[in-house]
């Protein structure tokens, strides 16, 4: 039997295909440390971006079920393919629970570092083929010229841990190199939307094969500032959260140890095995 708690003192749950949501989270723990977390890593089911719209909604709709029994106070969906593709679903099925994905935060923060309008945004063949960055970012600024680029094994390598190297930039530069390289200066995006949270992870490679110019985005940090102010207008936030240091719990739906290690390597510190619970959905 669970204990009754006011809704402010339950934890902000926030879940993801995989280990990449944990850059959100990290930036997440950063900015509300006093708030309790809850986080959720579907790595049976890894990778979402090659899934169906249909396949995804489901997916998304049994993680956020499993979170709302454990009690949450707000959904935080740390995956820019279900953000892109089932945000109003979610929003549907728990209309009384503020649900914040990433997709409008990382597009606010590619709109305000572009200086020149041309973006590119990189991510999974689910997220481009959805077409919501780019709408997104047209509808906050107009006329903004939106290159799409789908980055598939970006994935999987982030998953094994290889976060640079000569593998990671070869397969960079098959993708980027079309956007960044084989074009005259003029013709380059200014700005470089990660809009995939495992795709962090490898900013050192992309950096390497891009160059020095373009801006590089990720939605982390300006998500954690939208979840904050999101709390803090619903009077949510954690009554004593000046005052106490939040907990983390981790699900994960396969190889709770191979969680713990590859997402130790993710949030740069380490993550405890006795952390991590494996769940079944």
């Amino acid at each position: 039997m669970h204990t009754f708690r006011p809704q402010s003192q339950l934890p902000i749950g926030m879940f993801d295909s995989g280990v990449g949501g944990l850059t959100v989270l990290d930036a997440l723990n950063r900015a509300l440390p006093g708030e309790d977390i809850l986080y959720l890593g579907d790595t049976a089911r890894l990778p979402y971006g090659t899934k169906s719209p249909e396949t995804i909604t489901r997916y998304a709709l049994q993680i956020a079920e499993k979170l709302v029994e454990r009690g949450i106070k707000i959904l935080i969906v740390a995956c820019n393919t279900a953000s892109a593709v089932a945000l109003d679903a979610l929003t549907a099925a728990w209309p009384a629970l503020p649900v914040i994905g990433v997709v409008l935060p990382g597009a606010k923060a590619a709109c305000a570092a572009s200086q020149n309008g041309h973006i590119a945004v990189i991510a999974t063949q689910s997220t481009i083929k959805g077409g919501a960055y780019q709408r997104a970012i047209r509808a906050l600024r107009p006329g903004c010229r939106v290159i799409g680029k789908a980055c598939p094994l970006f994935v999987p390598i982030a998953e094994e841990g290889w976060m640079d190297g000569p593998i990671v930039e070869a397969v960079a530069a098959r993708y980027l190199s079309p956007i960044f390289l084989d074009v005259p200066k003029s013709e380059r995006p200014d700005c470089l939307v990660l809009a995939c949270t495992h795709f962090p992870l490898l900013k050192s490679a992309i950096r390497n094969v891009v160059g020095p110019d373009p801006a590089i985005v990720d939605a982390a940090a300006i998500t954690a500032e939208t979840v904050a102010s999101t709390l803090a207008q619903g009077g949510l936030g954690h009554p004593e959260a000046t005052q106490r240091r939040g907990s983390i719990h981790y699900l994960t739906t396969d190889d709770a140890a191979r969680f713990a290690h590859i997402g130790s390597l993710f949030l740069g510190r380490p993550i405890a095995d006795t952390d991590v619970e494996l769940v079944d959905l």
